[in-house]
Parts: C-alpha cells; structure tokens; sequence
C-alpha cells in the first residue's frame, strides 16, 4: 500500500505540476508562428468583444475564441474595419487576420503570446479536473499520478497554447459530461444549476457538442440499470425525469448561445461595414434535400438560433461529409475507420500506451475473476461502485470514440483530444491506495516515461511523435496537417535560411499556414500554393534553387491532382506545358487559390508541374528537415529540368538518380 501524502506536499507537488504544464506548453509555443487557425481565432474573438461582432470564423466555437479576444483587449492591437470594408463585408476572416497581425502596424508576437497565454489556461483547466476526479476515485496518489501523466503530455502541451477550440471543447465535454452523471445519482439543485450550466458552455465551446446528447442518453440508461428500486411506478418517474431534464439542458443550452451572440439574431453588428455575405454563402452550405436542409431552413427562417452559430453549424455538417486527408501514404476525402486508432498509436507517448495496454490487463484479469468467483460480494461491490464514479468517462471514451471511427473528417490527431483526459483519469489506478509494489513501480514508470518524452519534444509539441514513427526527418511520411504541419515552424526555416542560403539563390516556398514570410525576412516565390495571403500568387518560372515545402504541402494534401502520378496527369500536363511554351504571354496575371475552375490551363499546369515534382521530392532525401515539419531541397538544373519539363523517361531517370544512379550531363533547366 503507497504511504499518505500529507496535505500541504499534495498542494505543493499539485501547484508545481500545474505551474510546470502552463510554464512548458506557453514558452514552447513563443518562437512558433501563428499555426493556420490562430489569427482567424484571434481576430474573431477580439471582434466578438470589441464590435459586437459575428460575421466571422462562427463554427469555431464563440467561448474560446471570445477567451483568447478577451487577452488582446488590454493591448488594444489596431484593428479599423474601415480600413478593409470588402473583406468585412464578405467577411473574410483570413485576409482580416493578416492585415491584423502583420499590415496594420500590431506586433504578431504580442498578440499571439497574450491568446496562447490565455488559451494555457484551458489545459490547466484541464489538468485540474483530471486530478480531483482521478482523486475521488483513487485517492490522493491516484490523483497526483493522473495529474503527471495529463501535465506531461505533448498532445497536452500542444494544444493547450493554442489559440483554437479544440483544449476548451474538451474541458467542457469532459466537465459537462460529469457534473450530468452527478446530478442523476445524487440529485441536488446546486448539482443541477451546474450541469445546466456547463452544457450551455459546451454548446458553444465546438460543435462537438453535438455528441453530448449521445453521452447523456448513455448514463440515463446507465443510471436506470444500476441498483435502485425497479418497480413499473419508479420506471415511469425515471423517464419522465428523463424528459424533464432533456428539455431543461436544451433550453438552458439555447439561452446561453443566444447570450454569446449578443441576444442578436443578425451576425454583423450596426455601424460596421455591411455585411453582404458569411464567408461561405448560404446557397453552398444548404444541401440539395434531406433531413438536414430542413432542419437548417427551419433554423434559419424561424430564427432559432442566432445568424452566426446556424451558418457555423452548417459549416460543420457539409465540412464533416467530405475533406481530403492523408496517413501513411494513403489519400481520402472520406476518411478512414482506422485514421485516429493510428494517429493514437505514433501520436501518443509509450507512457500513454502503456497505460492503455495497463488498463486493459487490469480490466481482462478482473473479469475473469469475476468469472471464477461470481458470488464474491466485496468485488461486486467494489465494481459496482467503480461503475458509479466512472460511468461518465466510459461514455463519452464510446460515444466519442465511436463517432472519430465513423467520422469523414481526417484532419488532424486533435480531434481524438477528448480521450486523452479520462484514459489519464482511469491510469490513475495503478497508484490507489491498496496498490502493491509492481503497481507502484508501474506507475513510477509511467511518470518518468511521460517526462523524458516531454522532454525530448520540447519545443516541437505539436510535432511530437513517439519512436514507432520512426526518425523523426521521416514523420511527414505518417500524418500531416495539424497532426505534424500547421504552419507553425516558418520562423524557423527563415532562421535556416539566413544561416545556409547562398547569396541570390532562389528560394520556392510552399507553405501550409497564415504567417507572412516577408515578416520573417524571407524573399520567397510561393509554389504549390494552398494559402498565400501575403502575397498574390503567380505562375513561377523554376530555377535551381532551394525548394522549401511544408509536409502538408510536400505530400499535396488539398490539391485534386493529390496520389500516384498516372499516364492522364502526364499527357495534360503536357499538353499545357506545350502551350506554355509556344504561348510565354500565359505566364502573367495572379493564380487564384481556393474555387479556381478546373478548367483554367495556368491553375491546372502549376498544380500538375508541382505534383510531378513531389512525386520526385517525396523520394528524394531533403537537404534539410526542420523541426520534423518543414523540408528543404537545393535542386540543381538537371533535378529541376527533368521533374518539370521531360517526358517519362527522363522521370524515370530521375528517380533513379535518387536512389544512387549518376546524373545526366546534358540537362538544361525548362520552365
């Protein structure tokens, strides 16, 4: 049995574990430039605060964005509406984001340290209520081992920072989830004032609230099924209190979205430039039929809810049935069963799976006891009320779980971020307070394990992976977008740029993110382009050069040119090469990003010139991998030549070379 821990070392070791998860997650995301959903975060938030204002990013949840607007209020960074009426008017969060942090004279560090120093808070939130529920199971040194194990995360650490909604979202289901299941079991009015009110937090902290109802109906059913009187009379008060309830957490749920929004049912505010459109048009949005356009029409024409979170929820709904994805060399756009079980696998610390496959041990072994001794009163008992203080965690873990297997949306291991907390919460069993001996040792492994994978992480969280990935230069090879390449590492490639650039040499960028490279002192063309609001895009003509590419742009994640090179995108691609050629006033003008026509030659030839240089790149070693993120090649003009403008053979060749085969002499750089 593990020794008492007296009162003021248990707050002692509580602070210093909570004050080390803040300090770390907040100071490892200093150098780190904006990942690709902060600034729009940002300036919605501070909108929200500031203007009364709506129009923009409403399907990101208003509470953590208000939460990270509310720590720019005392900055009072430049924000003029007047200044950028057509990007209001359309509301174009990410224009207005870049103007905010780099076009109107703010200091991008300022603001984006005073979010994530706000947004920390969150994952200490976290932290906290992972120790004082694993406490009320487990006890004091249970609490203090799910309190490590939470506080040293890198998943923790990583999104703890960040100006998103993703560490809010999983605060609220977890404390919502809980306070519902302590209501139920130990009815009281101060209970049920905080179940109703951590609901309506929920409901406007992500749209992943919507599985909520899924895990209330669990632990309704779980609440009728544990032992309590069973009569036909009982039966009946239970589903009438089940009623009673639905319809109290929907209304209170609906009040608090109304009082985000300002009790306003219009998104933009008077006096501000005229809203003409959200940032997707409605007409996009509605489906063509079904179940779900009625639902929004009714919502939208009766005035349910307010503009904003009615459009943001069918932002949410169309952007869940479809989205490009990658993982492990494979492409989607409708996700895999298997995409979050793997993303857990590499994502996840051995202390962390360890602790999986602990639990798992522990839970095979009682069964079988069970099986044995059925008649054994104290386990029964033991069990019985374990099921009572866990009941919530095992709810949301299916009710979620099941819906990340079943989910289109394979964008980024965060999604998973709820489960994180009650697998923390359960490890905390292998330091209860009857723990013998191999239980404690375990749970001092578990400990160290978590802290020396913090530690080699430091300062790349979001880029963590554990060693079943492999060297860390190879990680873009399993998972991108925000699971390893959110834009966040540009500062660091300027800073590799300015220490191994030759003087004049040409630099490519292919950036997967919102910062602007011109702050950051690099002179870059942007290639492969996804996002380049610093700068409009055009038709590049290649040269030998350093070649800079994001893993979310290398491995061309969102382009519909994306996978295995084919004879049809060889024979188009040449064919617009041809016409390139014999017509050079083609080049000119800007690329247009996201919407272009399939049928516009100059789109369709860079996206093709890019993807069969990729296809090359994604064999070849790079010169250089920064913070496991960002790759850097220096092509030279044979490279250039034959990835850009010979036919197959030359390709072929070329691949060769990557493998070891001498270079071709004869080579000269194409377009």
């Amino acid at each position: 049995m593990l020794p008492p821990l007296r009162r003021p070392l248990l707050t002692a070791l509580v602070a210093l574990l909570l004050a080390a998860y803040a300090w770390t997650g907040w100071t490892a995301s200093l150098g780190k430039g904006p990942a690709f959903d902060e600034s729009a975060h940002l300036v919605a938030g501070y909108s929200y605060w500031k203007f009364n204002d709506y129009r923009f990013q409403p399907e990101n949840g208003n509470l953590p964005q208000r939460w990270a607007g509310l720590a720019l209020l005392p900055l009072a960074p430049r924000f003029d509406p007047a200044e950028a009426r057509a990007e209001w008017a359309r509301s174009d969060v990410w224009r207005v984001g870049q103007r905010t942090l780099y076009e109107s004279g703010n200091t991008p560090e300022a603001l984006l340290a005073a979010g994530r120093g706000a947004m920390i808070l969150w994952g200490a939130a976290a932290c906290l209520l992972v120790f004082f529920w694993s406490r009320r199971l487990w006890g004091n040194a249970g609490g203090l081992l799910s309190l490590a194990l939470c506080a040293g995360s890198t998943t923790m650490l990583a999104h703890g920072p960040l100006v998103t909604s993703d560490m809010a979202a999983a605060v609220c289901l977890l404390a919502a989830s809980g306070a519902f299941w302590r209501q139920l079991r130990e009815p009281a009015s101060g209970r049920l004032a905080l179940s109703l009110a951590l609901t309506g937090l929920a409901a406007i902290a992500k749209f992943s609230v919507l599985l909520l109802p899924g895990v209330y109906a669990v632990l309704l059913g779980a609440n009728w099924l544990l032992p309590r009187e069973k009569t036909r009379r009982a039966k009946g008060r239970a589903l009438g209190h089940a009623a009673l309830l639905t319809a109290a957490h929907a209304t209170v749920a609906g009040l608090v979205v109304w009082g985000a929004f300002g009790f306003r049912y219009q998104a933009g505010a008077p006096g501000l430039p005229a809203l003409q459109t959200l940032y997707i048009p409605w007409d996009q949005l509605l489906p063509d039929d079904g179940p779900r356009r009625a639902l929004l029409l009714f919502l939208k024409e009766y005035r349910v809810l307010p503009e904003a979170y009615t459009h943001g929820l069918a932002y949410v709904l169309q952007a869940s049935e479809a989205r490009g994805a990658f993982a492990a060399g494979l492409y989607t756009s409708t996700g895999w069963w298997w995409f979050f079980p793997y993303a857990f696998l590499i994502k996840s610390s051995f202390a962390e799976l360890a602790a999986v496959a602990g639990l798992a041990g522990v839970v095979i072994l009682a069964v079988l006891a069970a099986r044995k001794r059925p008649g054994y009163g104290d386990a029964r008992a033991v069990a019985t009320r374990l099921t009572d203080l866990a009941a919530p965690l095992a709810a949301l873990v299916v009710v979620y779980g099941a819906a990340s297997l079943t989910s289109n949306l394979n964008i980024g291991h965060r999604h998973i971020l709820p489960l994180y907390p009650p697998l923390f919460i359960l490890a905390g069993a292998f330091a209860r307070r009857s723990a013998g001996r191999w239980s404690a040792a375990f749970a001092a492994l578990l400990i160290a394990g978590q802290a020396v994978a913090a530690a080699r992480a430091y300062p790349s969280y979001l880029a963590a992976f554990n060693p079943l990935a492999g060297p860390p230069e190879n990680r873009w090879r399993h998972l991108v977008d925000s699971s390893l390449d959110w834009g966040q590492d540009l500062p660091a490639l300027a800073d590799w740029l300015r220490a191994h650039r030759k003087p004049g040499e040409p630099v490519y960028l292919g950036y997967f993110g919102v910062g602007d490279p011109r702050y950051e002192g690099m002179d870059a063309k942007p290639f492969a382009v996804f996002s380049a609001l610093w700068r409009e895009p055009e038709l590049a003509r290649l040269e030998p050069g350093l070649y800079c590419f994001g893993a979310t742009v290398l491995q061309d994640v969102y382009s519909p040119m994306n996978g295995a090179w084919s004879q049809d995108k060889e024979n188009t691609f040449h064919y617009q090469a041809a016409h390139f050629r014999a017509h050079p006033e083609s080049w000119k003008g800007a690329l247009v990003q996201n919407g272009t026509p399939a049928e516009h030659g100059r789109w369709v030839y860079e996206r093709l010139r890019y993807a069969r240089l990729a296809q090359y790149l994604r064999l070849r070693r790079p010169d250089a991998v920064i913070h496991s993120s960002m790759l850097v090649y220096r092509l030279d003009a044979g490279e250039v030549a034959i990835a850009i403008d010979l036919p197959t053979s030359g390709m072929v060749e070329l691949l060769e070379r990557a493998t070891g085969a001498p270079p071709r002499p004869d080579l000269k750089a194409g377009p």
